[in-house]
């Protein structure tokens, strides 16, 4: 009977794994924020990369995170940098960036 629960235990917690915050979800947003950055530092320059990176992080879906993080490792291709333009340029992410990544920046300090 034991040996039967530990197969089932390991696949309980690898599921766990792959919530929202996860080890699994941690691991490829960071993998596909290490992509998503040095798009945007090309195609839209000036614009702050930490707050614009997660804005496009934020909004992109599961699956592509997951083709974001692969591309960190296997390479940065035209595919990929035509994803992070099309997430970037979405009408929620633009929201994003607008009250997130550039806001605190055009803010005047007194």
């Amino acid at each position: 009977m034991k040996l039967i629960l530990i197969p089932v235990m390991a696949a309980l917690i690898g599921l766990s794994a792959c919530g929202d915050d996860g080890l699994a979800d941690q691991l490829a947003r960071k993998e596909a924020k290490d992509t998503v950055r040095p798009v945007l530092a090309k195609r839209f320059p000036g614009v702050p990369l930490e707050p614009a990176t997660d804005c496009v992080i934020d909004n992109a879906s599961a699956v592509e995170i997951l083709q974001l993080a692969r591309a960190g490792v296997t390479g940065l291709g035209p595919e990929e940098t035509q994803l992070v333009i099309e997430i970037a340029t979405r009408p929620d992410t633009v929201q994003c960036l607008l009250k997130d990544g550039l806001a605190p920046f055009l803010l005047k300090k007194a």
